[in-house]
């Protein structure tokens, strides 16, 4: 097959749509960099999450194979470096290409590094904000289009096409993607100018499967930073471009440009100590693309900008109420000139479907600023979907290696202040310091006791994932999947669970889990067991029917009791709910934070039936020591009809229940015995040791 340049993939014009495609790959007329001949693979992801790329039939077994010795990835994790590495730098490097002869009308294009997506990708539609350039997302193409389909809107500098022929551009490419794929979802990302063009191309077409990504939309127009900013532009002679060109001496191909050229790639491979390197890598990057910017913004399109702005904020406004598509508004706490929070409340009541992902230390050009992902943050809202709504299972992305680093990153402090001791038990009983003895295939279901808020998640998930390549994916309350800024809890606290797999509990989701031969965690204690009162630690709050039991036995699952000690060693509860109730304040907290939960047991006489939802009071200890003790697995294959029996089905239950208080009372009582159980001595010995080395513990 003929190479073919992956570069501008649509032609549009205001009138009509050009397509220039061939069967097999796009053919491009952009001037991006990149001009590399290169052929659009189809990808493929198997039931593990393993990316391969298919390029013809004969190599497919070769390319299984390859798939299957996958090694884990948190084998190099601590090495693991930031998913988006391209900067403000490389924006202003491709928009030179871009500005140059910048003619025609407001065209598509799909960047090079967007062509490896999955078969199935929802299609990713980016309307650029005032640059126009249709590169706003440069630092995210990479990530976003291994689950997109990525087009991404150009408007020529010298363009001057109304708001609403821009809004009817887009229109006719929305109508005419969903009539090709009918049942692909389009997601319409846009940002300041391009968020309310967005919003008027939902409105007017509400029947179509739409989801909006709005980053800082412009909800308003600051009279009194525009005006002037306005008048000011009117004054300006018509030859500012050349006049900072002559003034600071920067010309393209000048050897001053060149030595700023020269410095802001020494930088880019120094890095300059990380940080402070990149913004003085930007910096340079700016002063040696003044005549980039100055092309990009002059006078005539900077006054073109400020109408465009002000006719697409007022036609969002007054349709706004026809939106009918699920939104997601990244909001900016330092963007006070297109930005007004009561505006963004307004439109978090009006829209039917809205998430608002505040990010309190970014400006107003999100995109561009570090410590922004936005496919992590897609991730954590569980706004990816290929169909209708987001699916736990099949619209799960496994995290990438970066991702898992700062999952670790976040909870080093808890991770080596309790220097966690993980035992399992082989086939034959002998009890190891490992997790050798759990089974690597599927479907398993680890059924084990719940710490105190669930401080016993962190180290254990990790560990699994970096010693035995096994991903759990935990069964947790709905309630740390709402996105609702109302709730008194930030959603983004949430966050990890998301991030590493988490599904909301129901029976439905355990029997998916388990047919996909999934590693599954369960908690029958639940809320109860992570909410416990005083005294309580260690104690099961199980329901009385076997409720996991026969769903397990359906696919042959084998059942791995365990259980967890050493929250009684890191702090003490001095605050809990019954205490809570008899504080007017508390109470009414309370009260509320156990409506917004829900009650998953509902018509449960027992305790389980009335959990109460708080926040305990914790005095913290100097920290001991976590012990996890993984007990024999159960196996339940060809059992499917014995435990159709109920009576069968509960004597399993119980005995599941009863090895896993079997485990915590092996860990209380061996811990006793570990001479590293507080925190000095393992502070002494890794001193000694190195602090990389394994600190002992008692004899097994």
């Amino acid at each position: 097959m003929a190479a073919a340049l992956l570069g501008s993939v649509f032609s549009i014009s205001p009138v009509s749509i050009e397509r220039v495609c061939n069967s097999d790959f796009r053919s491009s007329k952009s001037k991006l960099r990149g001009r590399t001949q290169a052929i659009k693979s189809v990808t493929s992801t198997n039931h593990k999450g393993v990316r391969r790329v298919r390029k013809n039939e004969d190599e497919d077994r070769e390319e299984v194979k390859v798939a299957k010795l996958v090694e884990s990835p948190y084998s190099k994790v601590e090495a693991a470096r930031p998913d988006l590495r391209k900067r403000l730098s490389d924006f202003l490097e491709e928009a030179r290409d871009l500005v140059g002869d910048d003619d025609g009308p407001p065209r598509w294009f799909s960047p090079l590094e967007c062509s490896t997506q999955a078969r199935g990708s929802p299609l990713l539609l980016f309307i650029p904000g005032i640059d126009g350039t249709g590169l706003g997302l440069i630092r995210h193409h990479k990530k976003l289009g291994e689950i997109f389909d990525v087009w991404c809107l150009h408007i020529p500098v010298r363009d001057r096409t109304p708001a609403k022929d821009l809004v009817k551009l887009i229109e006719r490419t929305v109508k005419s993607e969903n009539h090709r794929f009918p049942n692909r979802p389009i997601y319409l990302v846009g940002e300041s100018i391009g968020a309310c063009l967005a919003l008027d191309v939902a409105a007017r077409n509400p029947n179509i499967d739409l989801a909006l990504i709005l980053a800082n939309p412009a909800t308003h127009v600051n009279n009194f930073m525009s005006q002037p900013l306005s008048g000011m532009l009117n004054v300006l002679p018509d030859g500012v471009p050349t006049l900072l060109e002559e003034i600071f001496g920067f010309k393209q191909g000048d050897p001053v440009t060149a030595m700023l050229d020269a410095l802001t790639n020494e930088l880019s491979v120094q890095q300059m100590g990380g940080v402070g390197g990149g913004i003085l890598r930007d910096i340079f990057a700016v002063s040696a693309n003044l005549p980039t910017l100055s092309r990009m913004f002059p006078k005539d399109t900077l006054l073109w900008k400020l109408e465009l702005l002000k006719y697409a904020v007022a036609s969002a406004n007054s349709h706004i109420h026809a939106v009918r598509a699920e939104t997601l508004i990244l909001l900016s706490g330092r963007d006070q000139w297109l930005l007004n929070v009561e505006d963004i409340d307004r439109l978090a009541l009006t829209l039917p479907k809205c998430i608002v992902r505040k990010l309190k230390d970014n400006g107003q050009f999100l995109f561009f600023e570090d410590g922004v992902d936005l496919v992590t943050i897609i991730k954590c809202t569980c706004f990816y979907r290929r169909g209708k709504s987001h699916d736990y299972l099949s619209d799960y992305i496994m995290p990438t290696t970066f991702e898992l680093k700062q999952q670790i990153d976040d909870h080093k402090l808890l991770i080596d202040a309790t220097s966690p001791v993980m035992l399992s038990t082989l086939a034959n009983g002998k009890v190891v310091r490992s997790l050798e003895g759990l089974p690597s295939e599927g479907p398993v279901l680890y059924v084990g006791y719940h710490m105190l808020l669930g401080f016993e998640l962190p180290p254990m998930v990790s560990q699994l994932l970096k010693e035995r390549n096994i991903h759990l994916r935990g069964l947790a309350h709905p309630m740390l999947f709402v996105n609702n800024q109302d709730t008194l809890v930030d959603p983004q606290m949430f966050d990890k669970y998301k991030i590493m797999g988490g599904v909301p509990v129901s029976n439905f989701n355990i029997y998916r889990l388990l047919r996909l031969k999934s590693h599954v965690l369960l908690y029958p204690g639940g809320v109860r067991e992570a909410l416990h009162r005083k005294g309580e630690e260690y104690k099961l709050f199980w329901p009385e029917q076997p409720e996991f039991v026969r769903v397990a036995s359906k696919f042959g699952a084998k059942i791995v009791p365990f259980g967890v000690v050493g929250e009684d060693d890191i702090f003490d509860i001095v605050l809990d709910g019954n205490d809570q109730k008899n504080i007017p304040i508390l109470k009414d907290l309370m009260a509320e934070a156990t409506k917004q939960a829900g009650n998953l047991r509902e018509g449960d006489e027992t305790e389980l039936g009335n959990q109460d939802a708080y926040f305990p009071g914790l005095l913290p200890k100097i920290p001991g020591r976590f012990y996890y003790y993984f007990g024999k697995p159960i196996e339940t294959a060809g059992k499917e009809q014995e435990l159709k029996d109920k009576e069968k089905a509960q004597e399993l239950y119980l005995q599941v229940k009863s090895e896993v208080e079997e485990c915590i009372g092996y860990l209380k009582r061996k811990r006793e015995s570990d001479p590293y159980r507080h925190l000095l001595p393992r502070v002494l010995y890794q001193a000694s040791h190195g602090f990389s080395s394994e600190i002992p513990t008692f004899d097994l």
